[in-house]
């Protein structure tokens, strides 16, 4: 199943609270509880002003669906095709 990383552009994401990180994260679950086991969340990454967010889904139309359906920005939408870490480098 491929796999994507969306970047969403939230304005000051890096000064959430642990109350608003948990109300967007319980948003989010409640739209894929209502999608089907077909897409799953990964994890996200949160910077200063976006976040980024690893999810599995069979295309990226269902990705977008669910940003359309929590009321979340998808500002870019990117297939990962590989994963590389320090294991990589070994022969």
């Amino acid at each position: 199943m491929p796999k994507y990383v969306i970047e969403r552009e939230l304005p000051g994401a890096g000064k959430l609270g642990a109350q608003e990180l948990q109300a967007i994260s319980q948003k989010s679950c409640g739209v894929l509880r209502n999608m089907g086991p077909e897409i799953q969340w990964l994890h996200s990454y949160v910077t200063d002003d976006k976040i980024y967010c690893v999810y599995i889904a069979p295309n990226e139309e269902m990705v977008r669906e669910h940003a359309r359906a929590g009321g979340f920005p998808a500002n870019r939408i990117s297939q990962v095709k590989n994963v590389i870490d320090p294991t990589t480098a070994e022969p």
